[in-house]
């Protein structure tokens, strides 16, 4: 799939909440600013849980391709982010600093999303080529890491918010526990590989010195 038309079609959710703000409000229910902000905060966790995605979808189906799809992906998401709180920003408080400084504080749903924006920001801004080379490999993927973390603050983020009905946020928590322990086996099974290549360096090793 070309990438202009993944950006397209990911943003094409977005799009129908435009034009329905513009032109039939009544398409986003009896509370269109809730319908906003909830909609993009759902879209941003959607596709920050598919960029965490792609490598185990690459490595179980053997679709390298899906590697250069990941980037954009997460920048997707990133970008839903900041929309979804331009919307808390705009319709919750009109802008009011002081007010949506004590909400960060007050509550603790909020602090969980604000702290899952952070932890995406620098992901988002060094996720060029140029920064690759600027940082080195080794830290850059090291930095990237953080996307674990933005998930997890993100289903709680969510979790907390759902006040009655959790099957939605329980289905996002169980789809990352499921995308965490997938690299958690990965990472245990390379280096239970790596002891055992290091173990047999050492027989071999040795048994030269014996000869």
């Amino acid at each position: 799939m070309n990438k202009s038309l993944l950006a397209l079609l990911a943003l094409m959710p977005l799009a129908w909440l435009v034009f329905a703000a513009l032109f039939d409000p009544g398409l986003l229910g009896t509370n269109p600013a809730e319908m906003i902000t909830r909609n993009t905060g759902d879209w941003a966790l959607r596709l920050l849980l598919l960029a965490l995605a792609i490598t185990p979808l690459r490595r179980l189906s053997g679709w390298h391709v899906l590697i250069d799809y990941r980037r954009l992906i997460g920048l997707l998401g990133f970008f839903y982010a900041l929309v979804h709180l331009a919307s808390y920003i705009s319709f919750d408080h009109v802008f009011d600093a002081l007010a949506i400084l004590k909400d960060v504080f007050k509550r603790p749903f909020i602090t969980l999303g604000m702290l899952s924006l952070l932890l995406m920001l620098p992901l988002a801004l060094t996720s060029t080529n140029a920064w690759v080379r600027r940082l080195g490999a080794r830290r850059w993927l090291r930095l990237h890491r953080l996307v674990y973390a933005a998930g997890i603050v993100a289903v709680l983020h969510f979790w907390w918010m759902v006040k009655r009905d959790i099957s939605e946020p329980l289905l996002y928590a169980v789809v990352l526990a499921l995308l965490l322990g997938w690299r958690l086996r990965e990472r245990r099974r390379r280096l239970t590989l790596a002891a055992g290549n290091a173990r047999a360096h050492t027989d071999w090793a040795g048994t030269r010195a014996r000869r």
